[in-house]
């Protein structure tokens, strides 16, 4: 990511802001307890849109760094990461081991049980996916991607497991997408699952899933530190 002249380029513009804002609050320049700067000014600043630095500030609250008050503005409440990624309320490790459990043996299954008309509807998601423009559109509609994988499996019990840890997964696929840049690697990590199950291959399919949620984990790694 670059920054030239104080003003950051579009291309990975969220990002870049994040970077930047964490590198502000980490450095101590914006202290505890300070009142930020408001949106109109922030975004003007970094040469971006509202929604961008929204998504910056969002990225930054969940790291523990900043807390956003309504009718008052966002403020800094630690310039120090929590030692732990949480999201919804659950650790990230938490999510990746239960996903681990619960998501590699669905896709085995959807493999061996999926009807033609779940097939039909994995590919349209994957489609809708790449089409989507918006990060927040692009979160709900991977949500709905890895929940139909678990519904293809044919047991509701799984399908529920999956369903259930949504929430939380959507805010953790948001935040990497937003800061990680990784929505390009998950569609064509999302690609191999689904050709998998269209091949009918167990193996394949539990070991597309696996190689995607040890790219997630790796990523995850390398921020909760």
């Amino acid at each position: 990511m670059t920054v030239e002249e104080g003003r950051v380029q579009r291309i990975g513009a969220t990002e870049a802001v994040f970077r930047r804002l964490k590198s502000l609050i980490t450095s101590g320049e914006y202290a505890v307890g300070d009142r930020m700067p408001g949106e109109i000014a922030l975004a003007k600043e970094f040469g971006v849109s509202r929604p961008v630095l929204r998504e910056a500030l969002q990225a930054c609250a969940i790291l523990g760094l900043t807390e956003t008050r309504t009718g008052r503005g966002t403020f800094v409440i630690s310039t120090e990461e929590k030692e732990r990624l949480t999201f919804a309320g659950i650790a990230a490790a938490d999510l990746i081991e239960a996903r681990r459990l619960v998501e590699i043996p669905a896709a085995g299954f959807a493999a061996e049980r999926h009807t033609p008309e779940q097939l039909e509807h994995l590919f349209t998601l994957l489609d809708t996916l790449a089409a989507a423009t918006d990060a927040r559109e692009w979160v709900r509609h991977d949500g709905e991607l890895h929940t139909a994988i678990a519904a293809a499996s044919g047991n509701k019990m799984l399908t529920s497991m999956v369903a259930d840890t949504r929430r939380a997964l959507d805010v953790q696929s948001e935040f990497l997408n937003l800061t990680q840049d990784r929505r390009a690697d998950s569609d064509r990590e999302h690609e191999a699952i689904v050709r998998a199950i269209q091949a009918r291959s167990p193996e394949q399919a539990r070991l597309a899933m696996t190689e995607h949620l040890e790219r997630v984990a790796e990523t995850l790694a390398r921020i909760d530190t």
